[in-house]
């Protein structure tokens, strides 16, 4: 029998939350919540972001099997000459993601008008919401047509323009941690771009916790936990479809952001006392050299160089290379030659972004 086009029914819906949700939610409020308060004791913000911000950028393109390498990545950041194809990717989404932020900070909505720049600046394309028909979901590995979303650009449309309504307006009483598992359904069953889907659908995730008031800073990502439980993720989204299976779903999506809130305040942990260790190693060791600035600068990315210190810092191309090859003799950076170019690793900062956030 053929598959045929699954048109999603407008929110808001009628969902019997089971006992347990309940429970489930008290838990994964309480995580969030302290994530939130403790991310406030890293005083420059900039520094979590850059750091989680990367890893959600490279996990949320590894789901769509765009991989790569955290020295791809890391060296990308401090000198666009070597970045690659899917380096270059992984930072479109790290953008795009941060367009979003500043947009719905200035107007204090979430709308489809900044859906459609977010994924223009991911895609770097034109394209809006889907016109055309012929659009179907395939499992990659057997061809079998998994899902046809909505065909036509009225229905897409008129879906769009009423989950707009419901991510801005009280349509009905849940829970913001309930209405994300909701709204991330809803955006991914409806498929309204021709590319980047997945993607744009897991950057509303942070973006709705931040609109929200959940979270200040976008800190908390779910691609991690995503990947970790790939098959079942797809596997519950399809059930929502088939069988209205939406307790199964909410639950997904509440052990995530519980179990990702606790994975988060331990990278946070770890980056703070990398921090402050590589403060005590410079005061005792190199008091001269040692300013809270510098240690910033040198948490701010895993690779850095001289040029990059020489302008966070304001300070001469000498001092720089003093800095820095002081750091590199008391093992807080290594260097490492790339052609002509010299680059320092932030070993400790490099080895905590490189383990898996869960």
């Amino acid at each position: 029998m053929s598959k045929k086009e699954f048109i999603p029914q407008e929110l808001p819906i009628n969902i019997h939350l089971d006992i347990k949700i309940y429970e489930l939610l008290s838990k994964a409020s309480g995580r969030l919540g302290e994530l939130k308060g403790f991310a406030k004791t890293i005083p420059n913000q900039d520094i979590l972001i850059n750091s989680l911000l990367l890893q959600e950028a490279k996990d949320s393109n590894a789901i769509e099997n765009i991989i790569t390498t955290h020295d791809e990545l890391f060296l990308a950041q401090i000198d666009e000459s070597k970045i690659t194809k899917n380096a270059k990717e992984v930072q479109n989404y790290e953008l795009a993601l941060k367009l979003g932020i500043r947009l719905i900070k200035k107007e204090n909505l979430l709308r489809n008008k900044h859906i459609l720049e977010i994924q223009k600046r991911l895609e770097r394309n034109y394209a809006g919401f889907r016109t055309q028909s012929g659009t179907m979901l395939k499992n990659p590995a057997t061809g079998e047509i998994k899902h046809i979303p909505p065909q036509h650009k009225d229905d897409i449309l008129r879906l769009m323009n009423n989950l707009e309504s419901y991510i801005n307006e009280d349509l009905d009483n849940f829970d913001p941690l309930i209405k994300l598992a909701i709204i991330h359904y809803q955006f991914e069953t409806i498929h309204p771009f021709y590319d980047g889907n997945g993607r744009v659908g897991r950057i509303l995730n942070i973006l709705y916790l931040v609109f929200k008031e959940r979270l200040d800073t976008p800190i908390l990502y779910l691609s991690a936990y995503i990947i970790k439980h790939k098959d079942k993720y797809y596997h519950l989204l399809e059930q929502v479809s088939k069988n209205a299976a939406w307790n199964e779903w909410i639950v997904y999506i509440l052990q995530g952001i519980e179990k990702t809130s606790i994975a988060t305040i331990q990278r946070i942990k770890d980056i703070d006392k990398a921090m402050k260790d590589a403060a005590e190693v410079l005061q005792n060791n190199a008091d001269k050299i040692y300013s809270k600035d510098l240690i910033e600068a040198l948490f701010f990315y895993p690779y850095t160089k001289i040029e990059f210190l020489e302008k966070k810092l304001k300070i001469s191309r000498q001092s720089a290379s003093k800095y820095l090859k002081t750091c590199e003799k008391l093992t807080l950076l290594e260097c490492i030659k790339i052609g002509r170019n010299k680059y320092f690793i932030n070993v400790r900062l490099f080895k905590i972004l490189s383990n898996p956030l869960i």
